[in-house]
């Protein structure tokens, strides 16, 4: 395939680098991932930044396209400073409790740097982009971050290191959740995105003169449409958590799960590993596995594992719901979009349609949609030419719900227990933040 047939878009997730060549009709050509090496030594909330270099290096070789143009996401916030220490991720306790802007900026003070880098920006700049912050439309900038630069801008061109031809140009990516969102088409009111990986959540797409007050948002890639809802913080880590537990990969326990009928015999998971975000806000809540009997096995616990990061989502979508906001389907994407069975359980639980992608990596392929637009294939997000509908999208099948009390039980099983668990940490001391 010629250099002017595709775009390529990249994703530098929690676990990995994940890169798409996508052709202009929108089609997935080419894919192609490389883990972190090193990573499982990495201390909490921190990471080696050349690790994340060789993996888009080992993913764009393995890749083994020419593109048009390239752009690069990734999990955010996170920081890396320039003189190459390690970086702090989103995980890191520095402002985790603030807005994603302030704790940008936390993440900066506790580096005690102003030369510092987000990380999409860094690994541009490795491969030859001018030294920039690119900031979705709406975000205001971050001080110390580099200059200015709007998502689908082109920031420079490649040297030509690191498997990038020399000259292609090189455009500016966005946090990986705004990318899914994009690529998942919530610039149609009444659309919904989990992003899904190892934390996952719920944005739903409103006009923009609807939107909530008080609540997390952003605006779409289409004018006059916004996005609100929030993230989870451990959905997709709940059942990886399982898997180092049990020994069991996570596609045996997906299998287990499948044996289980909904409800998982009375067993209800909090899939609070790391506290929780949205709607309840509160980092020191701690999972909870609820209702274990001398009957129940690993199966009922990875089912439960799975309708808990259900319900998780449902309690997004109804305190979405109560502020007026409609959602008339879902699109499931990340690693737990390649289940079935999960897609099947989000689906009834929500009690809305879910779309799934054939293509997953929604983050990955909203990179590749702002690699295009900075050559002028589709629109940039926020541009006057931006309307819904103007960029493609990955083909999806339809998920439709069932209804069962089980879920319904459950889900009001799972409200009440996290409705006690904030009550016991409110007579409860605070824990400690570190501060590096």
């Amino acid at each position: 395939m010629a250099a002017s047939d595709v775009v390529v878009g990249v994703d530098v997730g929690t676990g990995s680098a994940r890169a798409l060549a996508v052709a202009r009709d929108g089609r997935v050509v080419a894919r192609a991932s490389a883990p972190f090496a090193g990573r499982a030594s990495w201390p909490p909330g921190q990471a080696d930044p050349n690790a994340w270099r060789a993996a888009l290096d080992e993913a764009l070789m393995s890749l083994g396209v020419a593109p048009a143009a390239l752009a690069i996401g990734s999990q955010s916030p996170t920081t890396v400073p320039l003189d190459g220490r390690f970086a702090l991720t989103v995980r890191h306790p520095a402002g985790i409790t603030l807005s994603p802007h302030e704790q940008h900026l936390a993440q900066r003070d506790v580096l005690a740097t102003r030369d510092v880098c987000q990380l999409w920006d860094w690994l541009l700049r490795s491969l030859g982009a001018d030294a920039v912050q690119t900031r979705w439309p709406g975000d205001p900038s971050l001080d110390g971050y580099g200059t200015l630069r709007r998502t689908g801008e082109v920031v420079g061109s490649a040297s030509g290191e690191w498997g990038v031809p020399a000259g292609t140009p090189l455009v500016g990516g966005a946090q990986d959740a705004y990318l899914a969102f994009w690529a998942g088409g919530t610039d149609e009111p009444g659309r919904a995105v989990d992003p899904g990986g190892r934390t996952g959540g719920l944005a739903v797409a409103v006009d923009a003169g609807s939107r909530p007050d008080g609540m997390y948002a952003l605006v779409s890639a289409a004018p006059g449409v916004d996005v609100v809802g929030g993230p989870v913080a451990a959905h997709g880590l709940m059942l990886e958590w399982l898997s180092s537990l049990t020994g069991l990969d996570e596609g045996s326990l997906l299998s287990l799960a499948a044996e289980v009928p909904p409800g998982a015999g009375g067993v209800v998971v909090l899939p609070y590993l790391e506290g929780e975000r949205a709607p309840r806000w509160n980092r020191d809540l701690r999972a909870e596995i609820v209702g274990l009997g001398s009957e129940h096995t690993r199966a009922h616990v990875a089912r439960a594992a799975l309708e808990g990061a259900a319900y998780g989502l449902r309690h997004i979508a109804d305190s979405l719901r109560d502020a007026g906001v409609a959602i008339d389907v879902v699109v499931c994407g990340g690693a737990p979009a390649r289940s079935r069975l999960w897609c099947e359980i989000k689906a009834s639980v929500l009690g809305v349609p879910v779309e799934v992608p054939s293509e997953p990596d929604l983050a990955a392929y909203g990179a590749a949609l702002a690699a295009g637009a900075g050559i002028g294939w589709w629109p940039r997000p926020g541009s006057p030419s931006a309307r819904t509908g103007a960029w493609p999208r990955p083909s999806t099948t339809i998920v439709d719900p069932v209804a069962d009390a089980a879920y319904e039980r459950g889900y009001s099983q799972f409200v009440a227990l996290g409705d006690a668990a904030v009550a016991r940490l409110s007579k409860e001391p605070p824990c400690p933040t570190p501060t590096a």
